[in-house]
């Protein structure tokens, strides 16, 4: 595995990637999420399409997939790409946005899942992940929707948001054509009550329904 020639398309797609503002009109999301099956090199990518701003279930797909590239950390997009623009195919319109359950430019080269997701399809993308990677912040105030700045060398890259009070935060960079502020903004628009958005929740859902069925 060439992991630095991984490394230099990665700063590529990263130079690549818009910074926003978010341009046109949002009335359909999407949320994408990828379950596994444990030693068996099996994935099950899901897109679940949603009506913006009312977040009504529009549309549902997962496949079943072999996964063709290892996990290897900070370059899990080139493991996780090719499933989701599979999935994303299926969806019958194509979102105006895609909510990913991962790092946008919050990562070391800047090129989280997100970024790489985005430049990939064309399409704005925000990454909403339930762990840091990379950068400098302070906790955000225990009250939901508070947020602090996520900053790598100097420069706001995403935020640490608390969707929800009393529970952990979540940790939003944009991907492709938005800033940190909107992705930021996004996020708390597509949250009902639960720690993640909306849409990441539901593609979770449904990906891991269809990883029980694969492992009976």
């Amino acid at each position: 595995m060439d992991l630095e020639g991984l490394k230099k398309l990665q700063v590529e797609l990263a130079r690549r990637a818009s910074s926003g503002p978010l341009g046109g009109p949002v009335r359909l999301v999407a949320g994408v999420d990828v379950a596994y099956l444990p030693g068996r090199n099996r994935a099950f990518p899901a897109a679940v399409l949603l009506s913006w701003p009312g977040l009504e279930v529009v549309e549902e797909r997962v496949l079943e997939l072999t996964v063709s590239f290892p996990y290897v950390p900070g370059y899990l997009s080139f493991r996780e790409v090719p499933l989701l623009v599979a999935v994303l195919s299926r969806l019958s319109r194509i979102p105006d946005l895609i909510f990913v359950d991962g790092q946008g430019r919050a990562h070391p080269r800047r090129c989280g899942l997100a970024v790489h997701l985005g430049v990939e399809l064309g399409l704005p993308t925000v990454g909403c992940a339930k762990k840091p990677l990379v950068g400098d912040f302070e906790p955000p105030g225990p009250e939901a929707g508070a947020r602090s700045p996520i900053l790598l060398e100097g420069e706001v890259v995403g935020y640490v948001v608390r969707t929800r009070a009393g529970v952990k935060p979540v940790y939003v960079s944009p991907g492709h054509g938005l800033s940190p502020e909107e992705a930021a903004d996004l996020v708390l628009a597509a949250c009902r009550g639960y720690r993640l958005p909306e849409p990441v929740r539901r593609a979770h859902l449904c990906a891991t329904r269809a990883r029980k069925c694969g492992w009976e």
